[in-house]
Order: structure tokens, then C-alpha cells, then sequence
């Protein structure tokens, strides 16, 4: 027998014009079914729709302004999500916002759901973390423990649960383990990434020079170290176009909505790279930035999904840890040998020679990176029958 269709309230970080939050919110309702009725938030709701339109029965409200429309939504519908991305986290002084907004807006809704709408929340496939003031702990506990579903991208994650008191906080709700799985996006195969298997278009010549697809993000744990971080990555390109003649492809994950988004901090990283051949990409859809990555030869990555895209993809990623959760990853992915610390950046010589080695190795690494991908693929498409199982379920 065929459950009904779920009114389901869609949660996440929306209308950004981040590449990755758009691929999860794609992934995530392609996943959980074109057979339900959903409410997603997004901050340019025209976006949203356009992006969603003849796909799904879908009601975009605007995150920032719609809150009433919100509250109507949490109380008529049967199951509230937040799908994926880093949702319990403090926030970077250098984003400009109080360390504690995300928190609070997040703790809001879901005792508004728990305790007045009564409906069930799931959190599925998020980050967990940083939470470095004992403030943003103590949040995240009180959101954590009114969640019935709760599912981690990384051990990080559930080891910060853990260190919040989750599962070990008792209050009269279900409460229930952090379960470790993999990013959604792993769930993606890579045909439906290029768009129907459309084989990607090489940028450059492929009997050429290396090509690099590279992304960098400003928002960092420690800005006073981003101009060392800059200075140590330029010097390693120049070494690297030395040694094999680089063409640089700028692959921006993020394009507006805020000051110094990735293709203004890219651009201005190409004046870092004299003799060095940079081509400026345009990335709009999630297919741009996969065919961009699948095309080159080294992906150079700050951006996490950068980095998943490469995996599934089986391109060798040397990654920029900015974050907690890159530096999951790059664990996950065991390429920690091919990572540098944007936070903490070791000089010129030691990120050129890691870069290199890395050049040199590229294909067996490339290997060793799409096998783990598979298994991770693998893990993330039954992680999500199972999310898709409790939805059809709740209620």
C-alpha cells in the first residue's frame, strides 16, 4: 500500500547562489520525492523556483521576510526537515553576523515545531559544529535534544553531539543517537551531475599544460592568517607551472549575495599568479561546476562541495581546509598528505612540494579518491532510503 503524499517544510540555506547548498536542496527533494507537497525557504525566492519549476510541488517563502508564512507552514504541515549543510554551528566573526544567528533562528523553529505545531523534525545529513563557546553549546543542546531524526556528515560532527550532551540529554521528547553518514551529494552518480551523462567539454588542451580547477572562499576560521594562506598558494601554482605549465580554470562556487563572494576573491587572486595562464569561468548550476571539475586534471579546493564533486568525478583534490568540516573530509577522504591548513598555512616550500607531489601522483590518486567516492556513494544512497522511508512514515 502507497503511503500519501507528505506536506513536507524544507529547511536549509537557500537562494544563496551557492552552488553546493543548491545541488543539496535538488538532492534532497529528488530523493525524498516529486510525490510530496513541499515549503522551501530560500533568500531570492524567484530563484528557488525557477531553479525547482516542473519538478516538484513546491511553495517557496522568502527566509527573511516570510516568517509569519513560516509559522503557518510548520502548523499545517506533517514533517519538518533540515537538509544538510552545516545547520548547528557558530558563525565566523568574519561573515559579519553575530556568532550566535544561526542558533538562534534554529532553536526558534524547531521548539516552535516540537512544542506548538507538535509535528516531527529531522535533521538529515548536517554538520555539527564549530561550536566553540560554552553559549553555542548550550544552544546546540537545546536544539539538538528536540530532534526525532538526526543523522551527521562526519565523526567530528558526532563527536560534537556527543560532547553537547546528545544523546545523553533526557527531556520529554524522542531523543535519539547522531548517526554518522555521508555528505547527500555523495548520493548524486556521476551521470546525473554532467546532466544525463553529457561528457564535459575539456577547457583547455588536453596534451597541454595541467589543468587546474580552483576555488577559494574568504570566509575563514582565522582571517589574520588569509593574506599568509594567499602568498604560500600563489608561490605553490608558480612552482607548478614551472615544473608542468598550469592553466589555472577559476571555478566559483558562490557568485553574489555577498561582498567578496568567490568569483570577486578568485579574480583577485589571479593577479597573484604572473605568467600563469587563469581562465574565468561562469558556474550558475550545480552541472556547470561538475563538468568544469570533471574536464581538469587537479581540483585546488576550499569549498567542500568542490571537493565531493571531485570524488564522485575521480579528480585529485588538494584541499584548502578552512573549516572543520574540509577538514572531515579530507580525513574521510584520505588525502590528508595533499590538504594545507588555510587557518594555520605552512610556507611557500611546503605547500608547493605537497601540490607537486601531488601533480606527480595524480592519477593513482585520482583512483584511490573515486574508489573511496563509490563507497561513500554507496553509504549516502541508503542513508537516504531510510530518511525517505521515515518521511513517508512521520505524521
Amino acid at each position: 500500500m502507497t503511503s500519501r503524499p507528505r506536506r513536507i517544510v524544507f529547511l536549509g540555506t537557500h537562494g544563496q547562489y551557492n552552488v553546493g547548498d543548491e545541488l543539496l536542496l535538488e538532492t534532497f527533494l529528488t530523493t525524498l520525492g516529486p510525490e510530496h507537497r513541499y515549503v522551501v525557504n530560500s533568500y531570492d525566492p524567484a530563484f528557488t523556483r525557477r531553479q525547482l519549476a516542473g519538478r516538484f510541488d513546491v511553495t517557496v517563502i522568502d527566509t527573511a521576510r516570510d516568517r509569519h508564512r513560516l509559522l503557518r507552514a510548520l502548523r499545517s504541515c506533517d514533517v519538518v526537515c533540515f537538509g544538510g549543510g552545516s545547520i548547528v554551528k557558530e558563525l565566523y566573526a568574519s561573515t559579519g553576523r553575530h556568532r550566535y544567528a544561526t542558533l538562534l533562528m534554529i532553536l526558534a523553529i524547531v521548539t516552535f515545531t516540537r512544542w506548538v505545531a507538535r509535528r516531527p523534525v529531522a535533521m538529515l545529513h548536517v554538520g555539527v559544529g564549530p561550536l566553540p563557546s560554552g553559549g553555542g553549546l548550550r544552544l546546540a543542546r537545546l536544539v539538538l535534544a528536540q530532534v526525532d531524526v538526526l543523522t551527521v556528515r562526519d565523526l567530528r560532527s558526532r563527536a560534537t553531539c556527543d560532547r553537547v550532551g546528545v544523546p545523553a540529554v533526557v527531556v520529554p521528547a524522542v531523543v535519539v543517537p547522531a548517526v554518522v553518514v555521508p555528505d547527500a551529494v555523495f548520493s548524486v552518480d556521476r551521470a546525473a551531475l554532467l546532466g544525463d551523462g553529457a561528457a564535459p567539454e575539456p577547457p583547455g588542451d588536453a596534451t597541454g599544460p595541467l589543468r587546474v580547477a580552483l576555488n577559494l572562499n574568504v570566509d575563514v576560521e582565522n582571517p589574520a592568517a588569509w593574506e599568509q594562506f594567499l602568498t604560500a598558494l600563489a608561490g605553490a601554482l608558480v612552482h607548478l607551472d614551472a615544473r608542468h605549465g598550469v592553466d589555472v580554470h577559476t571555478l566559483p562556487m558562490q557568485t553574489g549575495f555577498k561582498e567578496h563572494d568567490d568569483a570577486q576573491v578568485l579574480a583577485a587572486f589571479a593577479a597573484r599568479l604572473p605568467g600563469v595562464r587563469v581562465v574565468h569561468h561562469a558556474v550558475a548550476t550545480p552541472a556547470d561546476a561538475a563538468r568544469l571539475v570533471a574536464a581538469c586534471d587537479l581540483v585546488v579546493a576550499e569549498r567542500l562541495h568542490t571537493i565531493v564533486l571531485a570524488a564522485v568525478l575521480g579528480v585529485a583534490p588538494f584541499v584548502l581546509a578552512y573549516d572543520v568540516k574540509v577538514r572531515e573530509l579530507a580525513r574521510t577522504l584520505h588525502v590528508e598528505p595533499w590538504t594545507v591548513d588555510v587557518n594555520d598555512p605552512p610556507g611557500v616550500d611546503v605547500v608547493a612540494a605537497r601540490l607537486l607531489d601531488l601533480a606527480d601522483r595524480r592519477a593513482q590518486v585520482a583512483r584511490a579518491v573515486a574508489d573511496r567516492g563509490a563507497a561513500l556513494h554507496r553509504e549516502a544512497v541508503a542513508a537516504l532510503a531510510d530518511a525517505r522511508a521515515w518521511v513517508a512514515r512521520a505524521g
